[in-house]
């Protein structure tokens, strides 16, 4: 591990040193509260939505610890969501491109939805959860972090009867991705799919909401892409807690593209919600200067602390908005302008090498994420539920 950490430093040095004699003041304004001006909030829906996923991804960290068990049991926040099954849990294995994760039915008893149709029948469609677990180890992280991208091409669509497969309708031309990611959802794909086919045979109008956090995220974006684009299954829902890039330019300009992200209409009903928390870095790594990039779809808590309230949460237009993560980056990450005196301070090293910050706002999604004990981390002990908005008031 030290090995590990003094490499991701000395890279950091190596990154950091040539930007110091450019140092200016940020272009993006913020409150005196740390919120981006003229960002949008969420709706009392959208954020109850993201704050019960963050929650089932947390259950997602007992696999490969104490486990999750029929009919939805767990040490952590099972029981916290009666209305769940569990079909089956996954673990590829503890090396770098491990894949964690479970899939259950939500026969949607008081399960909030977004769409118009689902509010006129109370909220209570059902669906189909996919959770993919982050990493336990720092090093793995790192490690992750750091290697080289491969060529990245969908997977054809399915023979029917024996004819060749259909070439997939969406083309992703010149596209890299992160090698570990990629490898990651080609170790957990072969037990995935066949119980999701299934499902969705079974369940035909239940959307399937894929969930993960960290290095989770973008195994469930790669998942997601094959879903949508070679499948063709269009009910699809994405939502990621500090995703880290995926891949090039290319590879984000595609998601952005399969999954309609380029507008600005409708914003709090996308669907996939990449979600990012100030003094993150986990969003803004594999670093630029490797190749890598963001896509859209981001959705921006800007109170570094918890717990976040609606107006603490930010839906951001584009792949890189400066009123969000995109604003803690590269040099703009070093000084912050003073919005009281204006006056300029240094605000340390920019978000994406802050690596100490992979023990706290990486895990601080609405609730510290990544421990399989009762109640969840222990540093939510005591703290109340959030208020959920009843259906009828949105």
């Amino acid at each position: 591990m030290s090995r590990a950490i003094a490499m991701l430093f000395g890279v950091v040095f190596l990154c950091l040193v040539p930007n110091l004699p450019t140092l200016a003041l940020s272009p993006n304004p913020v409150s005196s509260h740390g919120s981006p001006v003229n960002a949008k909030e969420v709706s009392p829906y959208l954020f109850a939505d993201l704050e019960r996923l963050a929650r089932l991804v947390d259950i997602s960290y007992c696999i490969g610890s104490t486990g999750i068990t029929k009919p939805f049991q767990c040490v952590s926040r099972c029981d916290e969501f009666p209305t769940l099954s569990l079909v089956a849990t996954w673990n590829t294995g503890i090396l770098l491109s491990d894949s964690c994760g479970y899939i259950a039915v939500d026969h949607g008893t008081a399960q909030p939805s977004s769409s118009d149709e689902d509010m006129d029948n109370g909220g209570d469609r059902g669906a189909i959860i996919v959770a993919f677990r982050g990493t336990y180890s720092i090093t793995n992280t790192v490690i992750d972090l750091s290697t080289v991208p491969q060529q990245y091409v969908p997977y054809p669509s399915p023979d029917d009867g024996g004819d060749r497969p259909e070439k997939p309708h969406h083309k992703c031309t010149n596209c890299t991705v992160h090698m570990g990611f990629l490898q990651s959802w080609r170790n957990a794909r072969t037990l995935v799919l066949p119980d999701l086919i299934e499902l969705k045979a079974q369940y035909p109008s239940y959307p399937i909401q894929l969930v993960g956090h960290s290095l989770g995220g973008s195994v469930a974006c790669l998942a997601a892409l094959e879903l949508k684009v070679s499948l063709g299954w269009d009910d699809i829902t994405v939502t990621t807690f500090g995703e880290p890039r995926t891949g090039n330019y290319q590879l984000a300009r595609f998601v952005d593209e399969v999954f309609e992200l380029d507008g600005e209409a409708l914003l709090d009903r996308r669907s996939y919600r990449r979600v990012t928390h100030n003094n993150d870095p986990v969003p803004l790594l594999p670093l630029d200067e490797w190749g890598y990039r963001s896509h859209a779809g981001e959705i921006y808590i800007a109170k570094k602390d918890l717990p976040p309230t609606e107006q603490d949460i930010h839906i951001c237009i584009g792949d890189e908005d400066p009123n969000c993560s995109a604003s803690e980056s590269g040099t703009n990450g070093l000084v912050r302008q003073e919005q009281q005196g204006g006056e300029a301070e240094m605000a340390g090293f920019p978000t994406r090498f802050k690596i100490w910050q992979l023990l706290f706002a990486h895990r601080d999604y609405f609730w510290r994420l990544g421990l399989c004990v009762p109640g969840g981390d222990p540093f939510n002990w005591g703290r109340p539920r959030y208020e959920t908005p009843d259906i009828d008031e949105l």
